[in-house]
Formats: structure tokens, C-alpha cells, sequence
């Protein structure tokens, strides 16, 4: 794998936001302009070895930056791998927080302020969510929110959470939880990560706030969602919800209540 020059020094209030990549050479240029006009942010590229010369637009962006820094891998790792790179990096780097956020435009860098702001207000973790009051979507067809609210709902059900969208992609954690999740113990590649990720934190006593963004369907490209991968989520949170059950297993301690003020 290989990185990018070294980055610019960071202050304890700053946050890196990680950007996986596959194919997202129309829209990279465009998001990472937005999402640096917000304060105190940093942006990593994680590229897979992209065809369409995603990689070499994101190089470009870190020659005239020095808050954009690239990592690029030999070959299509997963959601979940590149992820768990991002929050090592930003951990070894000094960062007090780490968001999550897609490179495709469906996430608006214009949401990011306020999921920053709860996350220094307390919250551990900081979910972007669409189902819940003030939240939105945009074009998508009625037979995508379905599947998203039925698998949203059905994680719910398996894992015992509360929260209202285990899937959603666009997040805030702060260095302290992103410690205390055991990032050896997360154990999905592709979109299971977020469900996976979520989850451990909630049963972790985590405090969470979920705050509404307007989800806008992606104008270019095409969505990584795959058979493979929906099957890994499906598989994984029927295990994992199994393990819940069995007083002799956890995968975390035992759940605590949610932190005064928090948003569910």
C-alpha cells in the first residue's frame, strides 16, 4: 500500500475524514472542495486500486493540499477494511475525531457541521440518519427505501438497538470510543461493517447521538452494492444477534443507558 506525502500537523479539535473510493473520479474533486471548506477538517483518500484513474485525482488533490492525503490499495478491500485503516491512521495521527462519509455526493458535506457539533458536545459516536424527523431522501425510488428500512428494521430487531438507521454511512467518533471499540474485533468487510460497528459501541455504553441528514442518490457512477455483499450482512447479523442470546457469549459488555441528551 501507498501513502501520500506526509500530512499537514493536526490539533487535538481537528477530524479526518476518510473517503473510501472505487470509481469515483466524477464526484472525488467536488466533495473533497466541500468538505475542507468546513473548519478544522482533514481528508484521507482510501483508493482500491480504482480503473477509472480515481487514484490520480485524488494524487492531485494532495499536491494542492496538504490536509488531503491518499492511501491506495493493490485491489478492491471492502468498505469495512478501509474503514478500519482510516481510524487506525487517524488514531496514530492525533486526531480527536473520525468521520465516515461516502465519496459518491450521496453525502452532503453541508450536514457534516452539525454531526461534528454533537460529537464535541459528548457524543461518542454520531450517526447521520435518515429515518427520523427532519431526515430525508432524495431520488430514490420507493423499492430502495424499502429494502433499506426493512434491513434497517430487521437489525434492529436481531441486535436489540435502538438506533434508527444501523446502516447509514455518514458518522462522527471520537478517538476515545474509536479506542474503545477493539478495532481487532471487527471482523466485516463490506457494508456489515457499519451495522457491526454501531452496534458494539451501542452495547459498549457508548453515547450516541443521531442527528438528520438529507441523503441525496448519487448523479454519477454506480452503487458497490453486490449480492456478496448484502448476503455477508444478512449472515453476520443473524450471527451476531445468536451470540446476543446466549448468556455465555458477548461481543461486548453489557449495554448501558444512553447518555443524557441523547438523540434516538
Amino acid at each position: 500500500m501507498q501513502h501520500s506525502p506526509r500530512p499537514a500537523s493536526v490539533t487535538p479539535e481537528q477530524v479526518l475524514v476518510v473517503l473510501p473510493t472505487y470509481n469515483e473520479r466524477a464526484t472525488l474533486g467536488t466533495v473533497v472542495a466541500d468538505v475542507l471548506r468546513v473548519r478544522h477538517t482533514h481528508v484521507l483518500v482510501i483508493d482500491d486500486a480504482s480503473p477509472d484513474g480515481t487514484g490520480r485525482v485524488a494524487d492531485a488533490l494532495a499536491a494542492g493540499d496538504d490536509r488531503v492525503t491518499v492511501m491506495h490499495r493493490p485491489a478492491k478491500l471492502g468498505l469495512g477494511t478501509a474503514y478500519l485503516a482510516g481510524f487506525r491512521i487517524a488514531l496514530k495521527r492525533g486526531f480527536a475525531f473520525v468521520a465516515e462519509m461516502d465519496a459518491d455526493g450521496s453525502h452532503r458535506p453541508e450536514d457534516l457541521p452539525a454531526l461534528l457539533a454533537a460529537a464535541r458536545g459528548g457524543a461518542g459516536l454520531v450517526i447521520g440518519t435518515r429515518w427520523m424527523p427532519g431526515g430525508e431522501i432524495v431520488n430514490w425510488p420507493l423499492y430502495r427505501r424499502m429494502i433499506s428500512r426493512g434491513g434497517t428494521g430487521f437489525a434492529r430487531r436481531a441486535l436489540r438497538s435502538e438506533l434508527r438507521d444501523l446502516t447509514s454511512g455518514y458518522r462522527v467518533l471520537s478517538n476515545e470510543w474509536v479506542t474503545r471499540l477493539g478495532l481487532d474485533d471487527v471482523d466485516s468487510e463490506g457494508y456489515a461493517f457499519q451495522v457491526e460497528t454501531a452496534a458494539m459501541l451501542e452495547r459498549l455504553g457508548c453515547p450516541v447521538v443521531e442527528v438528520p441528514i438529507t441523503f441525496v442518490e448519487r448523479a454519477a457512477g454506480r452503487s458497490k452494492m453486490s449480492f456478496r455483499i448484502g448476503w455477508e450482512a444478512f449472515v453476520n447479523v443473524l450471527r451476531w444477534g445468536r451470540e446476543l442470546r446466549r448468556p455465555s457469549v458477548s461481543r461486548t459488555a453489557p449495554r448501558e443507558e444512553p447518555a443524557q441528551g441523547s438523540v434516538r
